[in-house]
């Protein structure tokens, strides 16, 4: 299957929480994205490896999404090193995006930065005919996405570019709410976390309303760029 947008998250509702009112609009533009989450999310205080799974299945269906796969490296302690790095490029290979989303370049959890330097290297490696990878047997062939952008997360990060979400808030919120285990809810019986404060999500609204209102819209969602982006048409920046 071939991708227009390959969402690559350290954990599952990395993807939802910063960027998911990008993918349901690229969705209704017709275009066909997919996530790979990194991790199952093992080290997470609430909830279990497996719920989150059903809960990034869920997340799924509401986002519309091709597809979406776990490459089940180790929370917390993946590493940009070659042999994690082969099992992205397999998944570039695999999906052959035109670009990708990956985490932010720096955050609190240790995991966003150290996946947004694995999802850039294995991007440009994916490219080279000599680093040589095969799925399910058979060899694959180079492929590098043409644009790579980071998504921001818990801390904020000056955006390079913003993406109006106005017309698609609402998924966003069902999508990332899917993880019932995770975001806040009064009857959970689990010991709170950073994300399960009733205050996280209005970070993540407030968020939202900052981005989209330096735009002149009600929601957006920033991203950080590696190189200069280029335009052919100076009214495709309006």
């Amino acid at each position: 299957m071939k991708l227009d947008i390959l969402v690559l998250a350290a954990h599952p509702d990395d993807a939802e929480l910063c960027c998911g009112g990008t993918i349901a609009r690229q969705i209704s533009l017709g275009n066909k994205v997919g996530i790979v989450d990194f991790t199952r999310g093992e080290l997470g205080t609430r909830g279990t490896p497996e719920l989150r799974l059903q809960e990034a299945a869920k997340a799924a269906e509401i986002l519309k999404l091709s597809t979406r796969e776990n490459l089940g490296l180790a929370d917390g302690f993946f590493r940009n090193d070659e042999e994690h790095q082969r099992e992205v490029i397999r998944a570039i290979r695999k999906y052959q995006p035109e670009i990708v989303l990956a985490n932010a370049i720096h955050d609190r959890h240790s995991d966003h930065g150290r996946a947004a330097e694995l999802a850039a290297d294995a991007c440009f490696l994916s490219g080279l005919a000599k680093v040589e990878t095969t799925l399910d047997g058979k060899p694959q062939q180079p492929w590098r996405p043409k644009a790579l952008y980071h998504y921001i997360q818990s801390q904020f990060i000056e955006p390079d570019f913003i993406v109006d979400i106005s017309d698609f808030w609402e998924v966003k919120v069902a999508s990332y709410m899917a993880y019932k285990s995770q975001m806040y809810d009064p009857q959970s019986k689990e010991p709170e976390t950073y994300i399960s404060k009733p205050e996280f999500l209005k970070l993540i609204e407030a968020r939202a309303v900052e981005l989209g209102h330096a735009i002149g819209a009600k929601y957006g969602e920033g991203y950080t760029l590696r190189r200069y982006p280029g335009v052919r048409n100076l009214f495709d920046l309006i």
